[in-house]
């Protein structure tokens, strides 16, 4: 199948190309996206608990996110999608690049999870009307161009009342030692090129990208140890974290 690629003004091409070349490799997790497998149940359980008290939900049930409708914005291979899926959620997952959607749909098929994954921009889904309950930004804003622009889009995809769950990193200089130097070029967690700096995105500059619609519920650090390579929470926000916000309700 040939490749379809999407553009548009917050698109880096460049970003595009080099995850195409390893889009066969997401479900692989021994592979070059084995950090994201070990980050998955530490997310998900992150959305959980947090969507959980914001919609009233018991996150002991077996299905805590059922009617829930999640979007995960740069699903990649859909690691995340199904994890929200499995607890009841409906999900869409949404990529640019052609080759991920492919690997999602048909791991989806064999998991048998019932997901709808798109191939479009994140400007072109706002411009549709859609909204949804939870909007998921994933380890995806430290890799578009034009900032504002694609935060002012994800932010209208939320309902009024609707969550937003980010995850990224800091643009500090321990961030560029740790998340840049430390994981691509020394320990080899990351291929080499995976993230750039310039990207990478401060706490205030997402807050601020969302806009005033949005209030911070709340907001954490994220460690991983070296050894062990399990990830935990922290005070400190200097490298990796995590926010949840909420879309104020009109009127």
């Amino acid at each position: 199948m040939t490749a379809v690629h999407l553009s548009a003004p917050d698109i880096d091409p460049d970003e595009v190309a080099y995850f195409e070349k390893l889009a066969h490799r997401w479900w692989d997790d021994q592979g070059p996206f084995w950090p994201l497998h070990r980050l998955n149940s530490f997310r998900a359980n992150y959305i959980k608990i947090h969507l959980c008290q914001a919609f009233g939900r018991d996150p002991d049930s077996e299905q805590p996110l059922a009617g829930l409708r999640v979007l995960d914005i740069g699903c990649g291979g859909g690691i995340l999608s199904e994890s929200v899926a499995r607890m009841g959620a409906q999900v869409t997952g949404t990529e640019i690049t052609e080759k991920n959607i492919r690997v999602a749909e048909i791991h989806a098929s064999w998991s048998q999870i019932d997901i709808k994954y798109r191939l479009i921009t994140v400007d072109d889904l706002a411009a549709e009307g859609e909204t949804f309950d939870v909007v998921l930004n994933m380890e995806v804003v430290e890799h578009v161009e034009h900032l504002p622009d694609f935060l002012a889009a994800c932010a209208r995809l939320a309902r009024p009342g609707g969550i937003m769950v980010v995850s990224t990193i800091n643009r500090t200089p321990i961030a560029w030692i740790m998340a840049i130097f430390g994981a691509e070029y020394v320990l080899g967690w990351l291929p080499k090129g995976t993230h750039h700096y310039r990207k990478l995105v401060k706490p205030t500059e997402l807050i601020a990208g969302v806009g005033d619609e949005y209030q911070l519920l709340h907001r954490t650090g994220v460690r991983v140890n070296p050894f062990n390579r399990a990830f935990s929470f922290t005070g400190f926000e200097g490298v990796n974290y995590m926010m949840v916000l909420q879309r104020r309700q009109e009127g």
